[in-house]
Protein backbone atom coordinates (compact mmCIF):
# COMPACT_ATOMS: atom_id res chain seq x y z
CA UNK A 1 0.00 0.00 0.00
CA UNK A 2 1.37 3.51 -1.40
CA UNK A 3 1.59 5.97 1.21
CA UNK A 4 -1.43 7.84 -0.72
CA UNK A 5 -3.55 4.99 0.16
CA UNK A 6 -2.33 4.82 3.69
CA UNK A 7 -3.08 8.66 4.34
CA UNK A 8 -6.19 8.49 2.64
CA UNK A 9 -7.51 5.79 4.84
CA UNK A 10 -5.77 7.35 8.19
CA UNK A 11 -6.56 10.47 7.79
CA UNK A 12 -10.43 9.71 7.39
CA UNK A 13 -10.27 7.53 10.49
CA UNK A 14 -8.61 10.54 12.60
CA UNK A 15 -11.42 13.45 11.76
CA UNK A 16 -13.48 11.43 14.63
CA UNK A 17 -11.56 12.91 17.55
CA UNK A 18 -13.00 16.37 18.07
CA UNK A 19 -10.42 17.12 20.77
CA UNK A 20 -7.86 18.50 17.50
CA UNK A 21 -10.90 20.90 16.80
CA UNK A 22 -11.40 21.86 13.18
CA UNK A 23 -12.39 25.49 12.82
CA UNK A 24 -13.86 27.29 9.68
CA UNK A 25 -11.48 30.12 8.05
CA UNK A 26 -11.51 31.86 4.24
CA UNK A 27 -10.29 29.90 1.37
CA UNK A 28 -7.60 31.08 0.12
CA UNK A 29 -4.44 29.94 -2.19
CA UNK A 30 -1.34 30.78 -3.42
CA UNK A 31 -1.72 29.06 -7.04
CA UNK A 32 -2.10 32.51 -8.25
CA UNK A 33 2.01 33.42 -7.34
CA UNK A 34 0.63 35.88 -4.93
CA UNK A 35 1.96 35.15 -1.41
CA UNK A 36 2.81 31.70 0.00
CA UNK A 37 0.41 29.23 2.07
CA UNK A 38 -3.05 27.57 1.50
CA UNK A 39 -6.12 27.12 3.81
CA UNK A 40 -7.69 24.48 1.21
CA UNK A 41 -8.39 21.51 2.77
CA UNK A 42 -6.36 18.22 2.02
CA UNK A 43 -6.31 14.78 3.73
CA UNK A 44 -5.21 14.96 6.63
CA UNK A 45 -5.46 18.46 7.10
CA UNK A 46 -7.59 20.34 9.42
CA UNK A 47 -8.22 23.99 11.20
CA UNK A 48 -7.15 24.35 15.05
CA UNK A 49 -6.95 26.78 17.66
CA UNK A 50 -2.74 27.55 19.05
CA UNK A 51 -3.28 28.54 22.92
CA UNK A 52 -2.64 32.43 21.63
CA UNK A 53 -5.73 32.11 19.65
CA UNK A 54 -4.43 31.83 16.63
CA UNK A 55 -5.97 29.47 14.09
CA UNK A 56 -3.91 26.95 12.68
CA UNK A 57 -3.42 24.07 10.09
CA UNK A 58 -2.54 20.65 11.40
CA UNK A 59 -2.06 17.37 9.96
CA UNK A 60 -4.37 14.93 11.47
CA UNK A 61 -3.50 11.63 11.45
CA UNK A 62 -3.62 8.33 13.03
CA UNK A 63 -0.25 6.08 12.99
CA UNK A 64 -2.80 2.93 12.30
CA UNK A 65 -6.60 2.24 12.37
CA UNK A 66 -5.30 -1.23 13.72
CA UNK A 67 -6.54 -1.48 17.25
CA UNK A 68 -6.94 -4.46 20.06
CA UNK A 69 -9.79 -1.97 21.47
CA UNK A 70 -13.30 -3.10 20.65
CA UNK A 71 -15.35 0.25 21.78
CA UNK A 72 -18.50 -0.15 20.27
CA UNK A 73 -18.77 3.67 19.12
CA UNK A 74 -15.17 3.31 17.30
CA UNK A 75 -15.25 2.60 13.60
CA UNK A 76 -11.83 1.61 14.15
CA UNK A 77 -12.79 -1.37 16.59
CA UNK A 78 -11.35 -4.42 16.58
CA UNK A 79 -14.42 -6.11 14.88
CA UNK A 80 -15.14 -3.58 12.59
CA UNK A 81 -14.63 -4.55 8.58
CA UNK A 82 -13.04 -1.48 7.95
CA UNK A 83 -9.85 -0.84 5.40
CA UNK A 84 -6.69 -0.89 7.69
CA UNK A 85 -3.61 0.76 7.21
CA UNK A 86 -0.30 1.33 9.45
CA UNK A 87 2.01 4.41 8.86
CA UNK A 88 5.64 3.96 9.71
CA UNK A 89 7.09 6.53 12.04
CA UNK A 90 9.54 7.61 9.24
CA UNK A 91 6.40 7.94 6.93
CA UNK A 92 4.89 10.47 9.45
CA UNK A 93 7.50 12.18 9.81
CA UNK A 94 7.91 12.50 5.98
CA UNK A 95 4.95 13.57 5.54
CA UNK A 96 5.08 16.35 8.67
CA UNK A 97 8.06 17.23 6.88
CA UNK A 98 6.82 17.87 3.28
CA UNK A 99 3.20 19.14 4.03
CA UNK A 100 5.39 21.57 6.57
CA UNK A 101 7.65 22.70 3.78
CA UNK A 102 4.62 23.47 1.14
CA UNK A 103 3.45 25.59 4.19
CA UNK A 104 0.07 23.58 4.00
CA UNK A 105 0.23 23.01 7.48
CA UNK A 106 1.69 24.56 10.86
CA UNK A 107 1.93 21.37 13.01
CA UNK A 108 0.79 17.25 13.57
CA UNK A 109 -2.00 15.98 15.47
CA UNK A 110 -1.04 11.94 15.96
CA UNK A 111 -3.39 9.25 17.72
CA UNK A 112 -3.21 5.89 16.86
CA UNK A 113 -5.38 2.75 17.60
CA UNK A 114 -3.85 0.04 20.30
CA UNK A 115 -1.53 -2.15 18.87
CA UNK A 116 0.79 -5.15 20.70
CA UNK A 117 0.42 -2.82 24.09
CA UNK A 118 -0.09 0.36 25.31
CA UNK A 119 3.27 0.87 26.08
CA UNK A 120 4.60 -0.26 22.54
CA UNK A 121 1.97 2.10 20.53
CA UNK A 122 2.84 4.87 22.69
CA UNK A 123 6.62 3.89 22.09
CA UNK A 124 5.74 4.49 18.27
CA UNK A 125 3.98 7.68 18.67
CA UNK A 126 6.29 9.67 20.88
CA UNK A 127 8.70 8.39 18.29
CA UNK A 128 7.42 10.55 15.71
CA UNK A 129 7.21 13.80 17.56
CA UNK A 130 10.74 12.71 19.01
CA UNK A 131 11.99 12.62 15.52
CA UNK A 132 10.66 15.42 14.07
CA UNK A 133 12.31 17.83 17.13
CA UNK A 134 15.90 16.53 17.76
CA UNK A 135 16.56 15.31 14.36
CA UNK A 136 14.90 17.70 12.15
CA UNK A 137 14.52 20.69 14.75
CA UNK A 138 10.44 21.03 13.69
CA UNK A 139 9.50 23.93 15.54
CA UNK A 140 5.73 23.62 14.90
CA UNK A 141 2.99 22.99 16.70
CA UNK A 142 2.76 18.97 17.86
CA UNK A 143 -0.97 17.65 19.84
CA UNK A 144 -0.19 13.89 20.52
CA UNK A 145 -2.49 11.95 21.72
CA UNK A 146 -1.66 10.06 25.19
CA UNK A 147 -2.57 5.75 25.68
CA UNK A 148 -3.56 5.98 29.39
CA UNK A 149 -1.89 2.90 30.46
CA UNK A 150 1.28 3.79 29.22
CA UNK A 151 4.15 3.71 31.49
CA UNK A 152 5.08 7.06 32.96
CA UNK A 153 8.59 7.59 31.38
CA UNK A 154 6.55 7.47 27.98
CA UNK A 155 4.29 9.95 28.80
CA UNK A 156 7.04 12.50 30.77
CA UNK A 157 8.77 12.13 27.09
CA UNK A 158 5.93 12.92 25.27
CA UNK A 159 4.90 16.38 26.90
CA UNK A 160 8.86 17.03 26.52
CA UNK A 161 8.27 16.88 22.68
CA UNK A 162 4.65 18.04 22.39
CA UNK A 163 2.86 21.60 22.93
CA UNK A 164 -0.51 19.49 23.64
CA UNK A 165 -1.77 16.37 25.33
CA UNK A 166 -4.76 14.81 25.17
CA UNK A 167 -6.50 11.45 26.67
CA UNK A 168 -10.32 10.66 25.88
CA UNK A 169 -12.51 10.41 28.64
CA UNK A 170 -14.93 8.88 25.63
CA UNK A 171 -18.37 8.93 27.90
CA UNK A 172 -19.69 11.28 30.62
CA UNK A 173 -20.42 8.30 32.56
CA UNK A 174 -18.66 5.39 34.20
CA UNK A 175 -21.41 2.82 33.72
CA UNK A 176 -20.99 3.90 30.07
CA UNK A 177 -17.72 3.15 29.36
CA UNK A 178 -17.60 -0.03 30.64
CA UNK A 179 -20.84 -0.96 28.94
CA UNK A 180 -19.49 0.20 25.51
CA UNK A 181 -15.74 0.17 25.91
CA UNK A 182 -14.76 -2.71 28.18
CA UNK A 183 -11.37 -2.73 27.35
CA UNK A 184 -10.88 0.66 28.82
CA UNK A 185 -9.91 1.56 32.83
CA UNK A 186 -11.67 4.93 33.78
CA UNK A 187 -9.80 4.87 36.62
CA UNK A 188 -6.31 4.58 34.25
CA UNK A 189 -7.93 7.73 32.32
CA UNK A 190 -7.92 9.69 35.72
CA UNK A 191 -4.90 8.51 37.13
CA UNK A 192 -3.00 9.56 33.73
CA UNK A 193 -4.94 12.98 33.70
CA UNK A 194 -4.05 13.26 37.42
CA UNK A 195 -0.41 12.80 36.46
CA UNK A 196 -0.41 15.33 33.49
CA UNK A 197 -1.37 17.68 35.82
CA UNK A 198 1.05 17.54 37.96
CA UNK A 199 3.78 17.12 35.95
CA UNK A 200 2.42 20.46 34.41
CA UNK A 201 1.95 21.80 37.56
CA UNK A 202 5.68 21.40 38.18
CA UNK A 203 6.68 22.87 34.87
CA UNK A 204 5.17 25.85 35.43
CA UNK A 205 5.59 26.63 39.51
CA UNK A 206 9.51 26.15 38.26
CA UNK A 207 10.66 30.02 38.31
CA UNK A 208 14.19 28.85 37.62
CA UNK A 209 13.53 26.99 34.67
CA UNK A 210 15.46 24.59 34.86
CA UNK A 211 12.97 21.93 34.27
CA UNK A 212 12.16 20.82 30.79
CA UNK A 213 8.89 22.26 29.54
CA UNK A 214 6.29 20.34 29.74
CA UNK A 215 3.03 20.04 27.15
CA UNK A 216 2.71 24.30 27.58
CA UNK A 217 -0.50 24.24 26.21
CA UNK A 218 -2.02 21.52 28.87
CA UNK A 219 -4.46 18.61 28.37
CA UNK A 220 -7.94 18.33 26.52
CA UNK A 221 -10.42 15.21 26.31
CA UNK A 222 -13.29 14.62 24.47
CA UNK A 223 -17.03 13.59 25.21
CA UNK A 224 -19.21 11.39 22.93
CA UNK A 225 -22.77 13.27 23.01
CA UNK A 226 -25.62 10.87 22.33
CA UNK A 227 -23.87 7.01 22.54
CA UNK A 228 -25.41 6.84 25.50
CA UNK A 229 -28.26 7.97 27.46
CA UNK A 230 -26.60 10.54 30.14
CA UNK A 231 -28.27 14.00 30.35
CA UNK A 232 -26.70 17.54 29.38
CA UNK A 233 -26.67 17.88 33.24
CA UNK A 234 -25.00 14.79 33.38
CA UNK A 235 -22.40 15.80 30.70
CA UNK A 236 -21.29 19.24 31.94
CA UNK A 237 -21.50 17.98 35.61
CA UNK A 238 -18.43 15.70 34.66
CA UNK A 239 -17.03 18.73 32.56
CA UNK A 240 -16.83 20.61 35.68
CA UNK A 241 -15.33 18.37 37.86
CA UNK A 242 -12.85 17.56 34.78
CA UNK A 243 -11.61 21.24 34.54
CA UNK A 244 -11.37 21.26 38.27
CA UNK A 245 -9.76 18.53 38.89
CA UNK A 246 -6.98 18.35 36.05
CA UNK A 247 -7.17 22.02 35.18
CA UNK A 248 -7.88 20.99 31.41
CA UNK A 249 -7.94 23.47 28.38
CA UNK A 250 -10.70 22.05 26.82
CA UNK A 251 -13.50 19.62 27.06
CA UNK A 252 -14.18 18.61 23.54
CA UNK A 253 -17.84 17.71 22.40
CA UNK A 254 -18.09 15.60 19.48
CA UNK A 255 -21.96 14.10 18.30
CA UNK A 256 -22.31 10.63 18.22
CA UNK A 257 -22.34 9.24 14.35
CA UNK A 258 -23.87 5.51 14.07
CA UNK A 259 -21.13 3.31 12.67
CA UNK A 260 -21.78 -0.08 10.39
CA UNK A 261 -22.57 -2.91 11.93
CA UNK A 262 -23.09 -0.74 15.01
CA UNK A 263 -23.96 -2.97 17.74
CA UNK A 264 -27.68 -2.80 19.38
CA UNK A 265 -26.48 -1.07 22.69
CA UNK A 266 -26.03 1.93 20.37
CA UNK A 267 -28.76 4.33 19.22
CA UNK A 268 -29.63 3.92 15.69
CA UNK A 269 -29.80 7.88 14.79
CA UNK A 270 -27.46 10.50 15.49
CA UNK A 271 -28.25 12.95 18.05
CA UNK A 272 -29.00 16.80 16.63
CA UNK A 273 -25.83 18.65 15.95
CA UNK A 274 -27.56 21.64 17.70
CA UNK A 275 -27.20 19.32 20.54
CA UNK A 276 -23.51 19.43 20.86
CA UNK A 277 -23.13 23.10 19.49
CA UNK A 278 -25.49 23.84 22.95
CA UNK A 279 -23.08 22.40 24.66
CA UNK A 280 -20.26 23.90 23.78
CA UNK A 281 -21.97 27.38 24.56
CA UNK A 282 -22.86 26.06 28.17
CA UNK A 283 -19.31 24.96 28.65
CA UNK A 284 -18.60 28.80 27.53
CA UNK A 285 -20.64 30.33 29.92
CA UNK A 286 -19.35 27.76 32.93
CA UNK A 287 -15.84 28.69 31.78
CA UNK A 288 -15.76 32.43 31.19
CA UNK A 289 -19.40 33.78 31.95
CA UNK A 290 -19.95 33.20 35.65
CA UNK A 291 -22.78 31.06 35.58
CA UNK A 292 -23.09 27.95 37.99
CA UNK A 293 -24.43 24.45 36.34
CA UNK A 294 -27.78 24.81 38.41
CA UNK A 295 -28.53 28.09 36.64
CA UNK A 296 -28.03 26.51 33.19
CA UNK A 297 -29.23 22.85 33.94
CA UNK A 298 -31.34 21.07 36.51
CA UNK A 299 -32.80 17.56 37.80
CA UNK A 300 -36.11 19.68 36.42
CA UNK A 301 -34.42 20.88 33.32
CA UNK A 302 -31.57 18.22 32.28
CA UNK A 303 -31.45 19.08 28.50
CA UNK A 304 -30.33 22.16 26.74
CA UNK A 305 -33.20 23.86 25.18
CA UNK A 306 -32.21 23.49 21.20
CA UNK A 307 -34.33 25.93 19.87
CA UNK A 308 -32.84 28.70 22.22
CA UNK A 309 -29.09 29.00 23.35
CA UNK A 310 -28.56 28.70 26.92
CA UNK A 311 -27.67 32.09 27.80
CA UNK A 312 -30.88 33.59 26.31
CA UNK A 313 -32.95 30.56 28.27
CA UNK A 314 -31.57 31.70 31.37
CA UNK A 315 -32.38 35.87 30.32
CA UNK A 316 -36.05 34.22 29.53
CA UNK A 317 -36.08 32.25 33.00
CA UNK A 318 -35.02 35.95 34.99
CA UNK A 319 -37.14 38.15 33.28
CA UNK A 320 -37.30 40.37 36.84
CA UNK A 321 -33.63 41.01 35.89
CA UNK A 322 -34.20 43.39 32.64
CA UNK A 323 -33.86 45.51 30.93
CA UNK A 324 -30.26 46.54 32.25
CA UNK A 325 -29.19 50.17 31.66
CA UNK A 326 -25.65 49.30 30.11
CA UNK A 327 -23.97 52.33 30.74
CA UNK A 328 -24.43 51.59 34.45
CA UNK A 329 -25.17 48.01 35.47
CA UNK A 330 -21.81 45.66 36.31
CA UNK A 331 -19.57 43.50 34.25
CA UNK A 332 -20.63 40.96 35.84
CA UNK A 333 -24.21 41.77 35.18
CA UNK A 334 -23.02 42.89 31.73
CA UNK A 335 -22.01 39.59 30.55
CA UNK A 336 -25.44 38.10 31.11
CA UNK A 337 -26.70 39.87 28.59
CA UNK A 338 -27.97 38.03 25.54
CA UNK A 339 -26.09 38.90 22.48
CA UNK A 340 -22.97 40.04 24.64
CA UNK A 341 -19.50 38.59 24.53
CA UNK A 342 -16.76 39.28 26.93
CA UNK A 343 -14.91 41.47 24.37
CA UNK A 344 -18.32 43.43 23.92
CA UNK A 345 -18.28 43.88 27.40
CA UNK A 346 -14.95 45.16 27.62
CA UNK A 347 -15.45 47.18 25.21
CA UNK A 348 -18.79 49.02 27.05
CA UNK A 349 -16.46 49.09 30.11
CA UNK A 350 -14.09 50.86 28.78
CA UNK A 351 -16.55 53.26 26.16
CA UNK A 352 -18.45 54.03 28.82
CA UNK A 353 -16.04 55.80 31.05
CA UNK A 354 -15.84 58.72 28.43
CA UNK A 355 -19.14 58.66 27.11
CA UNK A 356 -22.70 57.46 27.23
CA UNK A 357 -23.70 54.97 24.74
CA UNK A 358 -26.61 54.98 22.29
CA UNK A 359 -28.53 52.99 20.01
CA UNK A 360 -26.18 54.20 17.26
CA UNK A 361 -23.09 53.49 19.04
CA UNK A 362 -23.86 49.15 19.01
CA UNK A 363 -22.69 48.84 15.86
CA UNK A 364 -19.43 50.30 16.20
CA UNK A 365 -19.21 48.37 19.58
CA UNK A 366 -20.21 44.92 17.35
CA UNK A 367 -23.52 43.90 19.23
CA UNK A 368 -26.14 42.71 17.79
CA UNK A 369 -28.85 44.94 17.31
CA UNK A 370 -31.96 42.80 16.86
CA UNK A 371 -30.68 40.72 20.20
CA UNK A 372 -29.30 42.89 22.43
CA UNK A 373 -32.01 46.03 22.55
CA UNK A 374 -35.02 43.58 24.19
CA UNK A 375 -32.95 43.49 27.12
CA UNK A 376 -31.26 46.81 27.65
CA UNK A 377 -31.98 50.80 28.36
CA UNK A 378 -30.26 53.30 26.57
CA UNK A 379 -30.75 57.35 27.09
CA UNK A 380 -32.76 56.56 23.48
CA UNK A 381 -33.99 53.44 23.72
CA UNK A 382 -36.24 51.29 26.02
CA UNK A 383 -38.11 48.07 24.75
CA UNK A 384 -41.73 48.20 25.73
CA UNK A 385 -43.06 47.37 28.85
CA UNK A 386 -43.98 44.07 28.40
CA UNK A 387 -41.93 42.92 25.33
CA UNK A 388 -40.14 40.02 27.29
CA UNK A 389 -43.22 38.81 27.84
CA UNK A 390 -44.00 38.39 24.50
CA UNK A 391 -43.99 34.30 23.55
CA UNK A 392 -43.09 35.89 20.08
CA UNK A 393 -39.58 36.65 21.62
CA UNK A 394 -38.38 32.96 21.52
CA UNK A 395 -39.64 32.70 17.91
CA UNK A 396 -37.53 35.72 17.03
CA UNK A 397 -34.75 34.14 18.06
CA UNK A 398 -35.56 30.34 17.37
CA UNK A 399 -33.28 28.87 14.57
CA UNK A 400 -35.30 27.01 11.83
CA UNK A 401 -35.91 23.32 11.78
CA UNK A 402 -32.94 22.42 9.39
CA UNK A 403 -30.37 24.67 11.45
CA UNK A 404 -31.48 22.53 14.30
CA UNK A 405 -30.33 19.09 12.49
CA UNK A 406 -27.35 21.05 11.14
CA UNK A 407 -26.29 22.81 14.38
CA UNK A 408 -26.18 26.31 12.59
Amino acid sequence: MDIQQKLKILADAAKYDASCASSGTTARDSRDGKGLGSTAPGMGICHSYAPDGRCISLLKVLLTNACNYDCLYCVNRASSNVPRARFTVKEVVQLTLDFYRRNYIEGLFLSSGIIRSPDYTMEQVVRVARTLREEHRFRGYIHLKTIPEADDALISEAGKYADRLSINIELPEDTSLAKLAPEKDVRAIRRTMGRLRLKLDESSDDKTKKRPRFAPAGQSTQMIVGADAASDQTILATSANLYGSYKLKRVYYSAFSPIPDASRNLPLQAPPLMREHRLYQADWLLRFYGFAIDEIVDPDNPMLPLAIDPKLAWALRHRDRFPLDINHASREDLLRVPGFGRTAVDRIVATRQHTTIRVSDLARLHIPRRKALPFIVLPDHRPPPRQLDDARLIERFAPRPAQLQLGL
